[in-house]
């Protein structure tokens, strides 16, 4: 009977770190439990410090039920955010705030010892952070590449010879690990706290080093078969066809779209002496600190750098297009590391749906940025471990979440 109390109330956990502040008449619907039991269950985690009473909810002409929410500080989970070559590494509470968090220059393309490193900083910083280690929930690692979640390989980096990778890493940190597609948590973070909350179709596009892409489809994240839906970024839309992928092929829609690409032309630009405000970037200045540059350049009204923004916005447009005849969503939403570039995407985006997209198909589909920004992945990386919360296997359960 305790074992079967303590996973009520993870669940209940669960739905309040989603749903923020809930009723009981909600909480019952929502973990499938009767009411007297979900009052007694949350009766349990006042007394220990876990929920909290926040008031009563706005009236609509009854009586007013009851509001409960989390403690934020009696969980916490590592939340990691990795593209090829940033690793970002958070410890966040139940509100989703950055307790501490590391930035580290961490690049996964033929490197070997991507792996035990990536285990050793999330170990590292949980030692430092002074938490104790049983008020973890667990680790959730979003990561670039074509991952299979439920065999715990990533195909494209981090090579563990063809083992899970989510098991070596939770062998280091002594917590349960659960990796993900970097896009697809992006995907996740918009689904359960941002743009596409009460959506029910809706592309999440990831503009970063490549293209990435999640889906919500029916009100649910899509991941495919195998988990690896939303390769957006090797669909073959490129107009030029010549540069090479590194992928293998060409043609790819990131050579033309991506970060990476719009940051080559800003190095030919410079080098050929185009006027811009960017001044002194070659190839030995930091990628992020290029792109940096061109976004502040660009929202200063430098040419040339909204030029960079525009190019790489219309050809995304052109994939949207052919995206929106196939799956015809409500709602496109333009995240990741690029979206700090703000509504100059909207723009060549929208130009591309004109001359690309059939009217009657598009007329419907909105546009926005994101507002969880680069926060969206360590977001969805932290929402990961919650979704799975109850289904984790811990020897300390809920009841000892607050001591």
């Amino acid at each position: 009977m305790a074992d079967r109390n303590a996973q009520y109330q993870k669940k209940i956990l669960k739905q309040l770190y989603f749903g923020s502040v809930l009723s009981c008449l909600e909480i019952s619907l929502l973990v499938g439990k009767s009411i007297p039991l979900t009052t007694k269950m949350l009766t349990d985690l006042i007394r220990k410090g876990v929920v909290t009473e926040t008031g009563f909810a706005q009236s609509t002409g009854g009586r007013r039920p009851l509001m409960y929410s989390l403690r934020p500080e009696v969980l916490y989970v590592v939340a990691v955010a990795m593209d090829q070559f940033i690793t970002r590494i958070a410890i966040m509470d139940l509100h989703n705030r950055i307790i501490t968090e590391e930035h580290i220059e961490l690049p996964l393309t033929k490197d070997d010892t991507a792996l035990n490193l990536l285990a050793q900083l999330i170990n590292r910083l949980i030692e430092r952070s002074g938490i104790d280690h049983g008020k973890f929930a667990g680790v959730g690692i979003g990561m670039p590449g074509f991952i299979d979640v439920k065999k715990g390989i990533n195909y494209s980096h981090l090579y563990n010879d063809g083992k899970n990778i989510a098991h070596y890493i939770s062998g280091i940190v002594r917590l349960p690990v659960l990796i993900d597609n970097d896009s697809t948590l992006i995907a996740l973070a918009e689904l359960r706290f941002g743009a596409a909350r009460s959506k029910k179709n809706a592309l999440i596009i990831n503009i970063s080093w490549g293209i990435g892409m999640g889906l919500v489809l029916n009100g649910e994240l899509y991941r495919g078969n195998n988990g690896f839906a939303g390769e957006f970024s090797h669909t073959p839309l490129s107009i030029t066809k010549t540069d090479l992928c590194v992928c293998g092929k060409v043609g790819c829609l990131e050579t033309e779209a991506s970060l990476l690409a719009m940051i080559n032309k800003a190095w030919q630009g410079v080098a050929a002496g185009r006027p811009t405000l960017l001044k002194g970037i070659n190839k030995k200045t930091p990628l992020e600190q290029i792109l940096d540059s061109i976004i502040k350049a660009a929202k200063q009204g430098d040419k040339f750098s909204v030029e960079l923004l525009l190019e790489s916005g219309y050809a995304v447009g052109r994939g949207v297009a052919t995206l929106i005849h196939i799956l015809n969503p409500e709602l496109i939403v333009i995240g990741g590391r690029g979206s700090a570039a703000g509504k100059i995407w909207q723009t060549p985006i929208q130009q591309a749906l004109h001359e690309y997209c059939i009217p009657r198909l598009a007329s419907d589909t909105a546009i926005e940025i994101s507002k969880l920004g680069y926060e969206a992945e360590l977001i969805g990386a932290a929402a990961l471990v919650m979704e799975n919360y109850d289904k984790l296997s811990s020897k300390k359960e809920v009841i000892a979440v607050a001591g």
